[in-house]
């Protein structure tokens, strides 16, 4: 009897303060085996205060834009591989990111991720909601989850999308493990 390995890498796109993070850990909770949680506000917590300005690295505006630079894109890509090389030694993953530019930041994604059996799953959010979330955190730009509600999904292809805005992330949790299969 052959068995077929389920995704070992869960990708969670969506916008700013859409519920991936508390997604992630339930998550984290409810699937059999562990799983590394890892987020693009890694790295970049993890990023030298030179490219958390703008320029080169990755700037925030005052209307919640996000731009990012070539410096960025340098660490994100060595990162990313290190994400892959986690996967090919044993690890599981879920990786909770932002796809600013949707479809061409999923390619890039998908490109250091090839080989690898991926879940893709949107994170949707209604943008009023996602404000409310952002307002009541007090750590991110106004307007940033506004901004990034939908346009993180623009032709980007997902296996499975949850609302958090509509469901409970528990239950979110619940529908993203019935698709990971071991």
């Amino acid at each position: 009897m052959t068995s077929i390995e389920g995704p070992r890498v869960i990708v969670l796109n969506g916008g700013s303060s859409s519920g991936k993070s508390r997604l992630a850990r339930e998550l984290q909770k409810v699937l059999p085996d562990p799983w590394l949680s890892l987020s693009v506000d890694d790295l970049v917590d993890a990023m030298p205060p030179a490219l958390v300005d703008g320029g080169a690295g990755i700037g925030f505006g005052d209307q919640g834009e996000v731009s990012v630079g070539d410096g960025f894109r340098t660490l994100e890509t060595a990162w990313m591989a290190g994400v892959a090389a986690m996967v090919c030694a044993g690890a599981r993953v879920v990786l909770d990111d932002v796809f600013l530019s949707g479809a061409q930041s999923q390619a890039r994604v998908r490109a250091q991720l090839d080989g690898l059996n991926v879940l893709w799953v949107g994170v949707r959010c209604a943008p009023e909601i996602a404000a409310a979330r952002e307002l009541a955190r007090g750590d991110r730009t106004a307007g940033m989850a506004e901004l990034q509600a939908e346009i993180v999904h623009e032709g980007v292809y997902y296996d499975l999308e949850v609302d958090t805005g509509k469901t409970d992330s528990l239950e979110c949790a619940r529908a993203v493990a019935a698709r990971v299969t071991f």
